[in-house]
């Protein structure tokens, strides 16, 4: 291959966003091994399904974007390493039927991967498996396009928490429990708070394009309070789950806490300045990391029943 169609590839496969799905997967794990041993190969393939299904999504997204104008609309002063899409077809890194494989390809890896948990390890991963693959490739595309219609941030909070979380949980023990359920919903708000602090940086753009997430819908103001908001759900959130019978050691998830006000303070008074808030998406990716870190390492060390 040629050298800049490596590149292009690396760009949709894009590691520090995958971060967020990691840290669904090892939360989900966590929880997993608290109340058993862990099938390591079975790990590997929930692993490698989700991946190659996020690469295949922004793969897919980015066709549909650059499609729509969105992408070209990002003047240079909006462009962030974090939002912005990955730009593979913007900066002439692949083309559109490079890009399209690339889809493809992932989209078959993961469905692939799915099947064969489903045929020869716990047969009711296929809905979350069929739910995955739907809210992946239409929170861009047609005719559903989630993020178009402002519903795409609660697609991502569901899919990046309970669906992925509980998933990853299902294969390992065989069911989905409520404390494994009550630990991924903070995190889906937090990933979904990572989504929205990114549609800073794009609104120009995506409004022009007539992408009307909840960021455009909502103005700058209002959304960069509402994302304190979530950020103080997800940790209030956090605080009571001891109560609920996990064990106090899931506190240790507050290792999180200090980068996300941070960026709620950033975003607050600059969320009209690409340049100030791309630190506070730094934090709030970091916040997401300490988070799923902290509450899964207190799932394994804490004692049952608090």
């Amino acid at each position: 291959m040629r050298g800049n169609v490596k590149q292009g590839i690396w760009r949709l496969v894009d590691p520090k966003i995958t971060l967020a799905s990691a840290a669904s997967m090892f939360l989900g794990a966590c929880a997993a091994a608290r109340e058993g041993p862990i099938a390591w190969g079975w790990l590997v393939a929930s692993v490698a399904g989700i991946f190659c299904l996020e690469a295949a999504k922004n793969a897919s997204g980015e066709i549909v974007d650059f499609d729509s104008g969105d992408d070209q609309a990002v003047a240079p002063e909006d462009r962030s390493p974090f939002s912005g899409g990955k730009r593979v077809l913007v900066d002439g890194m692949l083309t559109k039927a490079e890009t399209a494989m690339v889809a493809a390809f992932g989209y078959g890896l993961g469905i692939v991967a799915g099947l064969g948990i489903a045929v020869f390890r716990e047969p009711r991963i296929l809905w979350f498996g069929l739910a995955g693959v739907a809210l992946a490739y239409f929170y861009n595309a047609p005719p559903l396009k989630l993020s178009h219609r402002g519903v795409g941030e609660l697609a991502v909070s569901i899919t990046y928490g309970p669906l992925i979380c509980c998933g990853t949980y299902l294969v390992q023990r065989g069911e989905v429990t409520s404390d494994v359920l009550l630990v991924s919903i903070p995190l889906g708000l937090l990933i979904g708070a990572f989504l929205w602090i990114n549609e800073f940086p794009d609104l120009r753009a995506d409004e022009s394009a007539g992408k009307r997430t909840l960021v455009v819908r909502l103005g700058r103001r209002t959304a960069s309070r509402l994302f304190a908001v979530l950020v103080a759900t997800a940790y209030a959130w956090l605080w009571l789950l001891p109560p609920r019978g996990l064990p106090l050691s899931v506190w240790f998830g507050i290792a999180g806490l200090p980068f996300a006000v941070a960026a709620g303070r950033r975003l607050l008074a600059h969320s009209d300045v690409t340049r100030q808030i791309v630190p506070a998406q730094g934090w709030t990716l970091l916040s997401i990391v300490l988070f799923a870190l902290g509450v899964g390492i207190g799932l394994v060390t804490g004692a049952r029943g608090g």
